[in-house]
């Protein structure tokens, strides 16, 4: 090998053990990472709120949960005021919805009991202020209520929870059936959960599982706008891989230049 070529392939090889080292470094701990998961709600069966639906999407950060829901269609009002619809996040079970197949006392209604074996009980309270325990499933009072809502909220999540969503068997289920459109059931029976109420005020409107994000489209703006550990080091390995060709194609360059003067 000439003296030129011997110059040169160092050259290339330094290239990309310059670079490499950045590769290495930009990808930061899992530690530290955050999973989307969403549920699409719709009207549990027989119940009566065809019309209702909801979207929620939770953030999972550690035990960090941040929250941003949107309900429409259910009930609007219960005794002159808004309708207060408890809400959740069940697990601990099979992780779905229940079908008409659940109503086992054949009235007409589901009710959480009967629902339970589908998704379980109540993990978490999703209620606007205070207390997310299971022990404020039933308190009406900081619950979202009216017929439409939006509900965002930062909460910490116990390691039943937890172990829920990451299992994928946590269930969003938003109570309270309207009078108007459920079944005669919902106002003639008495609620299991909370006898002094009619059923209509703690039975099932809509569910939906939670489950997590999967990404369909890249994002807009192009390689710019990429984030994360996996786009930091494909960049980096890029540039490193970038560097050596580019180290490579300097020195034939050269070379050719050495020949060519000869």
């Amino acid at each position: 090998m000439n003296k030129s070529l011997k110059a040169i392939v160092p050259l290339a090889v330094l290239g990309a053990q310059v670079l490499l080292p950045a590769a290495a470094s930009a990808s930061p701990s899992n530690s530290g990472a955050t999973t989307t998961y969403r549920a699409h709600m719709t009207p549990v069966p027989l119940n009566g709120q065809k019309s209702a639906s909801g979207t929620l999407t939770l953030k999972l950060h550690g035990n960090q949960a941040t929250i941003h829901e949107q309900v429409s269609g259910v009930a609007k009002t219960f005794m002159n005021a808004p309708f207060p619809h408890v809400q959740h996040i069940h697990g601990g079970a099979m992780g779905t919805c229940p079908t008409a197949s659940a109503d086992a006392n054949h009235d007409g209604v589901i009710n959480t009991p009967e629902a339970q074996p589908n998704y379980g009980p109540i993990q978490t309270t999703l209620s606007v202020k205070g207390d997310t325990s299971p022990a404020a499933g039933t308190n009406v009072k900081i619950a979202p209520s009216g017929s439409s809502f939006t509900y965002d909220r930062t909460i910490t999540l116990d390691a039943a929870t937890l172990k829920s969503i990451r299992s994928g068997i946590a269930v969003i289920v938003v109570h309270g059936l309207d009078p108007a459109t459920a079944p005669k059931a919902a106002t003639t029976e008495k609620s299991p959960l909370v006898p002094s109420l009619p059923l209509a005020a703690t039975a099932p409107a809509i569910c939906g599982s939670l489950k997590a994000a999967q990404v369909s489209h890249m994002p807009k703006g192009g390689a710019a706008t990429g984030s994360g550990s996996t786009q930091s080091t494909h960049d980096a390995g890029l540039l490193a891989a970038g560097g050596g060709l580019l180290a490579a194609a300097g020195g034939a360059w050269y070379l050719r230049r050495r020949r060519t003067a000869a």
